[in-house]
């Protein structure tokens, strides 16, 4: 049995910072996650993909802001039950949690926090012939290593932010690179498309709209596709490529979570956001992608901040007689449990009237 103060479900960047505040409680964590790495989606699906919206970072790697979380929380030593997906919960007489893994690893906490993200996902497959034979053979569904496409034919498929950013990013990279959307207005970012019509222009990007990729064809691997107009009239589009990419989004799935009695929302857990972001469920709270209320804006930096509030709740269960008193970091430093100590610097402002 593992003990620890908080057991995470969820070892992605929300996950992983829960681990930060927690420390700065001193609260011990624990995280499980279905995944053999922390990180989540950033580490799985797009670990170079670029973020733009994480404080003091103008752009930072997926991958690399796993990097910075986990250097961040190496101070307060979190555990690790990785390669493992959270099974059951059971709630024990003296009022803790048991959360099991489907290899039966046991992990008892006073606390319980769901910070899964979207759950376990699958890609949306597009309904292709072949493809099946074609996969990892020149069809792949996610995006790890840019390089992987260095000088090779490309094409994408998708309208929104992944098939445009992909698009945008490998133009620099792939000796030719095509976007297919079977529409003519894109569900991404304004600056995207525009940026994606604007390499097109120059020939940087062969953008095929109103269009759906209707064939795959090869012998041992993928060799080309067939790119059919939605205007019957106009000529399908026979092209040579190297790697078909489909970006139509994931499948979320909750999981066995979804049968913890919890109160779900459109595949979502439901939270008492006016207040510390717990469920219907006393003692087990969820943040992240994978927890709804009005206003809920499916963003990492939201988790951050879910994650804040919820450990100064999560103290007041697991130490009901103490009372704690906020300190800012600026004031009191960070000291890890390993006893090393960043000291927060004194300065001394002069004000100037």
């Amino acid at each position: 049995m593992i003990k620890t103060d908080i057991v995470i479900i969820g070892a992605g960047p929300t996950g992983l910072f829960t681990v930060f505040e927690a420390g700065l409680l001193k609260l011990k964590c624990h995280l499980i996650d279905a995944l053999p790495q922390p990180g989540g989606q950033c580490s799985e699906i797009y670990p170079k993909k670029p973020i733009y919206d994480i404080p003091a970072y103008p752009e930072i790697l997926a991958g690399d802001l796993v990097d910075k979380l986990l250097e961040q929380i190496r101070p307060f030593e979190p555990g690790f039950t990785l390669g493992e997906r959270a099974e059951t919960l059971e709630k024990q007489k003296d009022g803790s949690f048991v959360v099991t893994s489907n290899k039966g690893t046991r992990h008892q906490a006073p606390v319980v926090v769901i910070a899964g993200g979207l759950g376990s996902f699958e890609p949306r497959k597009p309904q292709l012939e072949r493809i099946l034979e074609f996969e990892d053979k020149g069809v792949v569904y996610m995006i790890k290593d840019p390089e992987v496409y260095r000088d090779k034919k490309v094409v994408i498929a998708g309208g929104g932010d992944s098939a445009l950013d992909w698009a945008i990013f490998l133009s620099d990279v792939a000796a030719e690179i095509s976007l297919v959307h079977r529409r003519n207005e894109f569900r991404g970012a304004l600056d995207s498309v525009e940026k994606a019509r604007e390499l097109a222009q120059i020939g940087k990007i062969k953008l095929f709209t109103e269009a759906e990729v209707a064939e795959l064809h090869g012998t041992k691997t993928l060799e080309a596709i067939v790119i059919r107009p939605n205007d019957e009239a106009v000529a399908p589009t026979y092209l040579e490529t190297d790697y078909f990419i489909p970006l139509f989004g994931l499948s979320p799935k909750l999981g066995p979570i979804g049968n913890w009695g919890l109160e779900i929302e459109k595949n979502a857990i439901k939270v008492n956001n006016a207040r510390d972001y717990q469920t219907n469920i006393p003692g087990v709270f969820a943040i992240g992608d994978v927890n709804t209320y009005e206003g809920k804006l499916k963003l990492i930096l939201s988790g951050f901040h879910e994650a804040a509030v919820m450990c100064q709740y999560a103290y007041q269960i697991i130490n009901p007689n103490k009372r704690y008193v906020m300190k800012y970091t600026t004031v009191g430093g960070v000291q890890g449990f390993d006893g090393t100590k960043k000291e927060a610097k004194k300065e001394v402002v002069q004000a100037i009237v």
